[in-house]
């Protein structure tokens, strides 16, 4: 939100005069979107700016409030619009490319580990675990079989005794990386996952680079403050009076790739240099 406010800024707005925000997080408790959404709907905003749960949410409160999606969501296959280049509706934004993205950090890994054969797949278990997790998955089947990778599905609750059972078992069954697919709730338990991947020596490679801020070796995934300052110019023209329906979504386009050192060493394992050629950010 700070990205987006200064881009805002930028554009010739300036909150609290030109512009209000009335902020409503549902802290990784997606059944409270709905209640959320609603609340916003009856505010009357004139925008509404939503990531992670809440873009379905809006768009089952309003049909007719534009909504622009700062990140979380793939709006075409979601449903939230017809297509990239013509939504139609009251949705626009970025999408998300996180199918694509898993594959991309799959390879990466392999990169990074030598003779890496059998990779982990953390995955949220239980309710609330849907299609973007399968998405995930079958794209990255696709791309173990090529790359002549085992996947293993770790299926979990993301809390710590579960975790370090799941990390347990990917120990047993012989597993020598961990990607955890992307999603809130991962995020959301990043500490005891990254920890449990240095207690167990587990190279791991995440989405978000606020894994890597808490100790995770590696992440490759969108710029979000990127996504954010490219969601305040979709806010910029929606306030000027352009409709939802005729801004073209937009996908990311400015991706990070961050190496913490640290960790490598913490877990014995020594980046090749071509890897760490390719990062934009290493943390020593």
């Amino acid at each position: 939100m700070k990205a987006f406010h200064q881009e805002m800024t930028k554009l010739g707005w300036r909150e609290g005069k030109t512009y209000i925000v009335e902020h409503r997080y549902g802290e990784v408790k997606t059944e409270r979107m709905p209640e959320l959404a609603a609340e916003l709907v009856q505010w009357k905003a004139d925008v509404i700016l939503a990531a992670g749960g809440g873009p379905g949410a809006a768009k089952k409160a309003t049909t007719t409030i534009p909504i622009v999606v700062a990140t979380g969501v793939d709006l075409i296959q979601a449903g939230l619009a017809q297509s990239l280049a013509k939504p139609g509706g009251n949705v626009t934004g970025l999408s998300i490319l996180g199918p694509e993205l898993i594959t991309k950090r799959l390879e990466i890994i392999k990169e990074a580990v030598p003779k890496l054969s059998r990779v982990g797949i953390l995955m949220r278990s239980g309710l609330g675990a849907g299609t973007g997790q399968q998405q995930q998955m079958e794209e990255i089947r696709i791309a173990a079989s090529a790359l002549r990778v085992t996947l293993h599905e770790l299926a979990s609750e993301m809390e710590p005794k579960a975790l370090d059972r799941t990390f347990k078992r990917a120990l047993d069954e012989g597993v020598h990386a961990i990607i955890p697919t992307a999603g809130r709730v991962t995020l959301a338990a990043r500490e005891p996952i990254t920890e449990l991947a240095i207690k167990y020596r587990l190279p791991a490679i995440y989405q978000e680079r606020e894994f890597v801020d808490v100790g995770g070796l590696m992440s490759y995934g969108p710029d979000f403050p990127d996504l954010y300052r490219r969601a305040a110019h979709f806010v910029h023209k929606i306030l000027q009076g352009a409709k939802p329906a005729d801004l073209p979504v937009e996908q990311p386009t400015k991706f990070e790739f961050v190496i913490n050192l640290k960790t490598a060493k913490q877990i014995g394992l020594t980046i090749p240099p071509n890897v760490l050629a390719r990062a934009d950010r290493v943390i020593r």
